[in-house]
């Protein structure tokens, strides 16, 4: 058992973590307590004695409470982190928090991550492992006015509104691949007024609500959906220390178990979820969430890929390997980096598992 020292976090280490988390686009959530000093000794299920005490864990979030986090608050509604033996707090994230520096500091137990922040990590010799990847697709987009562009190779001219975040993760990919160029980089401010403005504009979306949001401004626009494109990254992953692994990797599986069974229930049944949802964001509309649910279906966001065999969770050897590739190729990481630090697949079924 760790001692009282587990939420000290020296300044050096402070800033490193907050540099990756600016570099990588890392959003998460607030605070509460680790879970590292639960025992493993002590199993969910309860004897004779009578119920076992529930193991406190705090979960925080890329962003505030959306459809995209249905399972973490479907868990909690419906009393699947209970039946895990899990008292689970959900820490919604946003634009100024940094994830990284909560889940190394001890603040939060586990985050929702990304592919690219986790390999980021382990270049910054950061202790940070992803041990599921609920979505199989990046939901990430590029908006363009109906009939101006087909398909992504013929934006390598257009101008493109991109964030900060994606300059430094998708936005090098693209340069490899497709030949795009710094000089199309513009400004971006979370609105779509100045893409409204010019048809030739493209601007950086989210196919869970692009949308929903167009139609609300009258704008006729479709989405290009990078990962259809050849953008690998995982999305939505679940993402803790490699400390937590190696002390209580009960914990973690029980985790992992009952985040994954929320989801799956969530894609079935939303309704307790998103109640939950819209208590902690109240700009969740049923609306909104019902268009979001949808477009999860229509483009296979959470069922794709390996997940249609092996569940939802499920990541892959040879899928890291090949993102890994594309961004040593894009200038983005180092090839000799030691890529496989910035993943763990115990936890999950995955191709090459036991059946």
């Amino acid at each position: 058992m760790f001692q009282s020292n587990r939420f000290r976090i020296n300044r050096r280490k402070f800033i490193q973590y907050g540099s990756l988390a600016v570099s990588t686009g890392i959003l998460a959530a607030c605070t509460s307590e680790s879970a590292i000093e639960q025992s493993a000794t002590e199993p969910a299920d309860s004897d004779a004695a009578g119920p076992q005490a529930l193991d406190p864990v705090t979960v925080g979030t890329s962003w505030y409470a959306q459809a995209e986090h249905g399972g973490y608050y479907q868990a909690k509604a419906t009393g699947i982190y209970e039946e895990y033996g899990l008292d689970v707090t959900i820490r919604q994230g946003g634009p100024d928090v940094n994830g990284t520096q909560l889940l190394m500091g001890g603040v939060t137990d586990f985050q929702t991550g990304y592919s690219l922040s986790s390999l980021n990590a382990v270049r910054e010799g950061i202790p940070l492992v992803t041990v599921a990847a609920m979505m199989q697709k990046d939901p990430q987009t590029l908006v363009v006015h109906d009939g101006v562009y087909d398909q992504l190779s013929e934006l390598k001219a257009a101008p493109i509104r991109v964030p900060t975040a994606g300059r430094v993760a998708y936005w090098p990919w693209l340069k490899a691949e497709y030949g795009f160029t710094d000089e199309q980089l513009r400004p971006y401010d979370y609105s779509f007024a100045t893409f409204l403005e010019n048809e030739d504009m493209a601007q950086q979306g989210y196919i869970t609500n692009d949308g929903y949001f167009l139609e609300k401004a009258g704008a006729e626009a479709e989405s290009i959906l990078l990962a259809d494109n050849g953008w690998g990254a995982y999305a939505y992953t679940i993402d803790t220390t490699r400390r937590l692994i190696d002390e209580n990797p009960d914990l973690v599986q029980r985790f992992v178990d009952a985040t994954i069974a929320g989801y799956e229930s969530y894609l079935e049944d939303p309704e307790p979820g998103n109640a939950l949802i819209k208590a902690e964001n109240e700009e969740q509309s049923d609306q909104l969430m019902a268009f979001s649910l949808d477009k999860f279906d229509e483009y296979g966001i959470f069922r794709s890929g390996d997940a249609l065999d092996h569940g939802l969770g499920t990541m892959s050897q040879e899928r890291w390997q090949r993102f890994f590739d594309k961004m040593v190729e894009a200038g983005v990481l180092p090839a000799d980096l030691d890529f496989k630090q910035a993943y763990t697949l115990q936890f999950v079924d995955h191709p090459g598992s036991a059946t």
